[in-house]
């Protein structure tokens, strides 16, 4: 079925000369009320090695002020960034992610690779080429990278490496599960095979709509897969290393982990209680998790994040989501 654009989707800008089919890889970038942000990034995807032919989608979700459309649109007139400038009217980050999406399938019929970076992260130089070369060598449909913390002012090290900072995997390779699109590669025949829209927009201020859609396509049967060597570098605010952020990130973290698995188990027999028992049973040996991490000497902070994460998950069997991007100047 050809996909076709929907009515809360608008093309602001197109680059001069832009050939749809002549595109391989379109990397989407969604912008919210970070203009000066949003141009480092755009500045960075300038800056790519690779031969590959690649277009920018930038899905600007502010449908009034619209400053990072203010920001970018010189930049596609003036042909210095090769694609599309969209305006996703419905709010939120997964109806902007959605929008993006759409919008590849729709204007480059020989899309092959999408990738996904974040309007607060600047790519490195090979960011786009080892995104792609890991997806061929591992015979991979989607390949997620490290997100590497950038605090704009110096953090205590013990706040750097705590768990909501770090990466889920080490190593490159294949792995069983991804958690995040702020750094991400999918062939084409997994949004195909997904269908629109690809996140759900009932995780659009709660987060994790990411993780949702990750989830679902591990379980289709689409290959997962690290790529160690092209991270991206995320600018945290001095909001995010205060001790509340984090704690209120915790426990996100243990919602969201509910909300997927319940909807993983869905149609398992007995699958919603395997949800609650396994909610409870991980908040009950949380405790034990907590003291082993402070006898081995990481700081208390590090050491609740699993308490807080079990409370999360059992906060979420009674119906509590903390929807921290409905006021984003707070997150």
């Amino acid at each position: 079925m050809i996909p076709r654009m929907t009515d809360d989707i608008s093309v602001i800008s197109k680059s001069p000369g832009l050939e749809g089919r002549a595109v391989e890889v379109v990397v989407t970038l969604p912008t919210f009320k970070r203009p000066e942000h949003l141009l480092e990034t755009l500045q960075s995807l300038r800056r790519q090695n690779t031969a590959r032919n690649y277009a920018v989608i930038v899905m600007e979700n502010e449908a009034e002020a619209r400053e990072g459309a203010g920001a970018a649109q010189p930049l596609f007139e003036r042909g210095e960034i090769a694609g599309l400038l969209i305006l996703a009217h419905a709010r939120g980050n997964c109806n902007a992610y959605n929008a993006g999406w759409l919008t590849a399938l729709v204007h480059f019929p020989a899309l092959e690779y999408l990738l996904v970076i974040d309007d607060d992260e600047i790519a490195g130089p090979e960011w786009i080429e080892r995104m792609c070369l890991t997806a061929e060598m591992l015979d991979a449909d989607i390949v997620g990278g490290p997100q590497v913390p950038v605090f704009a002012e110096p953090a205590d090290p013990r706040i750097a490496n705590h768990p909501v900072f770090l990466p889920p995997h080490a190593e490159s390779g294949r792995v069983d599960a991804l958690y995040s699109s702020g750094n991400l590669l999918i062939r084409r025949k997994v949004l195909e095979k997904m269908g629109s829209p690809f996140l759900d927009p009932a995780f659009n201020f709660l987060g994790g709509g990411d993780s949702d859609f990750l989830s679902r396509s591990a379980a289709t049967g689409f290959q997962l897969a690290w790529c160690s060597e092209a991270p991206v570098y995320e600018t945290v605010p001095p909001r995010r290393v205060e001790a509340d952020w984090i704690r209120a990130r915790s426990i996100r973290n243990g919602v969201i982990s509910t909300l997927v698995e319940r909807r993983r188990r869905a149609n398992e027999p007995l699958g919603r209680l395997k949800v609650i028992a396994r909610s409870f049973a991980l908040l009950a040996v949380s405790p034990l998790r907590g003291l082993a991490r402070l006898a081995a000497g990481a700081p208390l902070s590090v050491s609740l994040y699993p308490v807080l994460v079990g409370i999360g998950r059992v906060a979420a069997e009674f119906g509590y989501a903390r929807e921290q991007y409905r006021q984003p100047e707070k997150n």
